[in-house]
């Protein structure tokens, strides 16, 4: 299913913190509703995204950057499997 990923930063972090709290909203890439958001952090984040997603590492490079430099990230159009989605705890009826 292809989705958007919108990252919001949930609380006070050192600039050179390795990992920091953030929600992660997933929206469906068609406009279909179904938003699910879940709390996580960005090292979980961005380790899914490179084992678990075809996205090249400049991509990813450039959304961890996002993640640390603002308050809101946003990835669209990603690809993630139902097993991925169902692993995070967004169910596909």
């Amino acid at each position: 299913m292809r989705v958007n990923l919108i990252t919001q930063s949930t609380g006070a972090h050192s600039p050179h913190a390795s990992t920091i709290p953030i929600s992660l909203t997933i929206k469906p890439a068609c406009g279909i509703p179904g938003d699910y958001s879940f709390p996580t952090d960005s090292a979980a984040l961005l380790r899914m995204l490179n084992l678990k997603t075809d996205l090249p590492t400049s991509v990813i490079k450039r959304f961890q950057g996002d993640i640390y430099s603002s308050s809101l990230a946003k990835l669209l159009g990603v690809e993630l499997s139902d097993t991925v989605l169902t692993e995070i705890g967004y169910y596909l009826d």
